[in-house]
């Protein structure tokens, strides 16, 4: 035993100075859109923006208003009511009214073998215009240079698919520190910033903003490529560097913002549709993923109470460490320093959420999102 914790203990210090470096380097990659592009460039190319809504009706109307304000000229924006059975129409309508160029479709009935949202976002792009298309939420709130500064990167570095982060302004303290895990693990995992380079497999999408060009986005087979998966936009990152397309993720701040989640309640049924998706339904990774977050950051902590000597010493620097890679990655998006000390429980929460998510899957052999139920079967079928 004695041996074994000593091992863990250099193994798992290797690992995250490892990490410390890998992330802290990687991170600083990912370039800011407001850095990258002035802000009076006026690039020349016609854009559709597409929002996908179902039961939408306490946040549509400010986010719509929002992209009514961008300054890209002669935009194409396409909202798509997906079955809403709240006010959620009624709002598009008054809309309307005030903002003729202002497009809706409505879904009455959702086809076989169909996600909603997936669907909702490809009924937009067969009624959309421009070269570009943008894909968004309901609910996300940007500033009037946003599109436009996105489309002048996109001609500027030859990229067929920009997908930009948002700012994520959560209410309460627990939901802050999450975020910090949450987007650290995404950053371990995920390895965004490689995406742009064509060598890699790694792809990226982000819900609330993926800018495509449209012709990159037929090529690699529109939404009926990813009609029933609910991570779709990140398998939508996925069809396009696998068609050869170039894409680039970029931080929004200061350019887009959303609020994820009100509670942590909500965040955990929230994640319950797409995070065994987004492993692939592979019931390997959602059991060896958590546990290694849990070797990793959660039992250096408890280490300390069973080691002594120089492996007590190498666990409280582990401890180090970890906070240390919290903090680097997490202080950027709006997590502060009294944030840190609770990572170890974050992550432990984070491991919750994952194993929730699965299990509820599994014993429900399917999901349930927005009031409809996917079996588990037409899910995994969709292999991307």
């Amino acid at each position: 035993m004695e041996l074994l914790l000593q091992s863990l203990a250099i193994v798992t210090g290797a690992v995250l100075v490892a990490s410390l470096v890998a992330l802290g380097r990687g991170n600083r990659a990912i370039r800011f859109l407001t850095d990258a592009v002035g802000p009076d460039v006026r690039p020349q190319a016609a854009v559709s923006i597409i929002v996908a809504a179902r039961n939408e009706a306490d946040t549509i109307e400010p986010a719509l208003r929002s992209l009514l304000a961008q300054d890209h000229p002669g935009l194409d924006i396409i909202v798509v009511n997906d079955r809403s059975t709240d006010a959620t129409g009624d709002v598009l309508a008054r809309l309307q009214r005030e903002f003729p160029a202002l497009k809706t479709v409505t879904v009455t009935a959702l086809p076989s073998g169909w996600l909603g949202k997936n669907h909702a976002h490809w009924v937009g792009a067969q009624a959309a215009t421009g070269d570009f298309l943008l894909f968004t939420d309901a609910d996300i709130l940007m500033h009037p240079s946003a599109v436009r500064r996105a489309v002048a990167f996109a001609l500027a570095e030859g990229l067929d698919h920009v997908a930009v982060g948002p700012e994520v302004p959560l209410p309460g303290f627990w939901l802050t520190a999450f975020l910090g895990t949450f987007t650290m693990c995404f950053s371990m995992f995920v390895r965004p910033w490689r995406a742009r380079d064509p060598r890699s497999t790694v792809f990226v999408g982000i819900g609330a903003f993926n800018l495509v060009r449209r012709t990159a986005y037929e090529r690699a087979g529109t939404h009926v490529a990813i009609r029933m998966r609910p991570d779709d936009d990140m398998k939508l990152g996925k069809i396009i560097k696998l068609a050869g397309g170039r894409q680039e993720l970029v931080a929004g701040k200061g350019l887009l913002a959303v609020t994820w989640y009100h509670s942590l309640g909500e965040l955990i049924r929230g994640l319950e549709k797409n995070t065994f998706a987004g492993m692939d339904y592979s019931l390997a990774l959602a059991v060896t993923g958590p546990l290694t977050l849990f070797l990793l950051f959660v039992w250096p902590c408890l280490a300390l109470l069973v080691t002594s000597g120089w492996v007590w010493q190498v666990n409280m620097l582990n401890v180090g460490l970890g906070l240390a890679l919290y903090a680097d990655n997490s202080l950027r998006y709006g997590v502060r320093w009294r944030h840190v000390p609770l990572f170890p429980l974050t992550v432990l929460l984070m491991m919750f959420i994952v194993w929730n998510a699965t299990l509820r899957t599994l014993l429900g052999r399917g999901i349930t999102w927005r009031g409809t139920y996917y079996s588990l079967a037409e899910l995994k079928a969709n292999r991307v």
